[in-house]
């Protein structure tokens, strides 16, 4: 079977990240100084890049002090509300850099008071134009739709941000991401459970995917990813929000996808989720979250060995393959999902 574009950017994750980090650490103390007048963060994205800002907006809280929100883009495209942002750094994120809507919002947010960074994939890009720090990142040329390196490498670029704004954490565990993420993808392809799992996705028309804090963005691209590529009904909830009423569409029929790093607050409770999804009738299945999610689950795969902070760099490579392979599996080609562009115009 011909290799699909999207599984050989699966495979080019780990170079893109290291190229990307090298790129991009010595520029951490230029997010410090444009930053050191502001006190909160807000992130401004839309899709797979949105997904990225939930991770940046829990690192940027858990880990540096400061307030992280997300923007609504329509209050500066539609309403062109006029908001007092001074004080604010204002981080744009997209693959292209060519969303205009996201070129849009930022310059309303500077505009409006904010300093501005841009974290996209096109150096030559209007947003890096915009911007007044531009962290680009090192993926190279994208074609599949779905988005995997230049999410991963978003990603690294946040991390790098949180860096930037003083985050209490050991950036050497940032430079072991690539090979971790390395050392993942050929543990997950060999794994018994990843053919398994496939198998029984396909067997179904919807899953809820669920992770929390850190995690939680990983959740939201994976549930992205399988709704784009795969055309099967996937919701992603932080276990919090599920557990007050949702957890109810989890059955026999509706699987539940776990998401977690190997350590870290959340962990617990994603455990204690497994339990209650399979004491349900449900089957779960556990993406990271080391022995304990794994014992909990009906099947699992293997997480990153990182710390909580930087592991999602890693945690959603096992779930790109899954979504993969349960696309092909599904006769759906993974590169070209139907009514999608790799670059998405909103108003």
């Amino acid at each position: 079977m011909t290799t699909s574009r999207m599984r050989a950017e699966i495979d080019e994750q780990p170079d893109a990240l290291a190229r990307t980090i090298e790129a991009l650490l010595p520029r951490a103390s230029d997010v410090g100084l444009l930053a050191r007048d502001t006190r909160q963060v807000l992130f401004i994205a839309r899709g797979s890049s949105d997904n990225a800002a939930v991770y940046g907006r829990y690192l940027v809280e858990s880990h540096t002090g400061r307030l992280a929100t997300l923007a609504a883009p329509s209050i500066a495209t539609a309403y062109r509300s006029r908001v007092d942002l001074s004080g604010v750094l204002a981080v744009a994120i997209s693959q292209s850099g060519k969303t205009e809507e996201i070129v849009e919002t930022l310059a309303w947010a500077a505009d409006c008071g904010a300093r501005t960074v841009a974290v996209t994939n096109g150096a030559a890009s209007p947003l890096a134009e915009a911007a007044e720090v531009a962290l680009i990142t090192e993926a190279g040329d994208e074609l599949a739709v779905p988005a995997t390196k230049t999410y991963t490498t978003q990603l690294a670029a946040l991390a790098v941000l949180a860096l930037g704004l003083g985050a209490r954490v050991d950036r050497a565990d940032l430079r072991r991401a690539p090979d971790e993420v390395r050392r993942l993808i050929a543990e997950t392809e060999a794994h018994e459970a990843l053919p398994a799992i496939v198998a029984e996705l396909a067997a179904v028309q919807g899953v809820v995917v669920s992770g929390r804090g850190i995690a939680f963005g990983t959740a939201l691209e994976l549930a992205l990813k399988i709704k784009e590529a795969c055309y099967l009904h996937a919701m992603g909830l932080s276990y919090a929000d599920l557990l007050h009423g949702p957890i109810a569409v989890v059955d026999e029929r509706t699987p539940a996808l776990l998401v977690a790093a190997d350590s870290g607050p959340t962990l617990p409770g994603t455990i204690a989720l497994a339990r209650r999804v399979r004491g349900a009738g449900a089957r779960a299945y556990g993406i990271g979250g080391g022995d304990g999610l794994a014992g909990a689950c009906s099947r699992a795969l293997p997480g990153p060995d990182l710390p909580e902070w930087v592991a999602p760099l890693g945690l959603i490579v096992p779930g790109q393959l899954v979504v993969e392979a349960l696309a092909r599996d599904l006769g759906v080609d993974p590169d070209v999902p139907r009514g999608l562009n790799k670059v998405t115009q909103t108003d």
